[in-house]
């Protein structure tokens, strides 16, 4: 058999992740922890949007729940949570897992437990991973605008051809 080799990824943006104290986040066997972007991923302004959209649909989703297990009747239970605490709890339970689950479309698969760092996932994740990655995203040009420049720059498309930002 004969193979073909594949050319190194071009376009992969690099994060790193330092924690809390300013120290550089490294995994057990001392690399760097990095979240990673392909850059010339079409999707990637695609899979941002859902993202976003799939972490407000959580919420809206949570409190709604929240909502609904507030007018049940409660019964306390002696040393442990009443039933009305215990549905909540488990409600947070799923709505992390879809936050997770959402916010790893965008930043990849495990993405966000790297940028979590060993913490468990809390309410304002997603706001404060969009604070940290919002210097960078003009970096990661993630409009259509963006996306039909590199287009046209690559292939040398004008727009005769019929490629516009619109």
């Amino acid at each position: 058999m004969e193979y073909i080799k594949l050319k190194e990824k071009k376009d992969i943006f690099r994060l790193g992740i330092i924690d809390e104290k300013g120290n550089i986040v490294k995994d057990n066997n001392g690399n760097e922890v990095c979240l990673e972007f392909d850059l010339g991923d079409i999707d990637l302004p695609i899979k941002y949007s859902k993202c976003e959209n799939q972490i407000e649909n959580a919420r809206r989703k949570l409190k709604n729940q929240f909502i609904i297990i507030d007018k049940k009747q409660d019964h306390k239970r002696k040393n442990r949570l009443s039933t009305n605490e215990e549905s909540k709890a488990i409600a947070l339970k799923e709505f992390f897992k879809e936050m997770e689950t959402a916010m790893d479309l965008f930043l990849g698969k495990g993405g966000t437990r790297k940028f979590l760092n060993g913490r468990t996932p809390y309410w304002e994740m997603f706001d404060d991973l969009t604070e940290a990655i919002e210097p960078f995203l003009p970096k990661m040009h993630l409009t259509i605008h963006d996306m039909t420049e590199r287009i046209k720059k690559k292939y040398h498309v004008t727009e005769k051809d019929g490629i516009t930002n619109e």
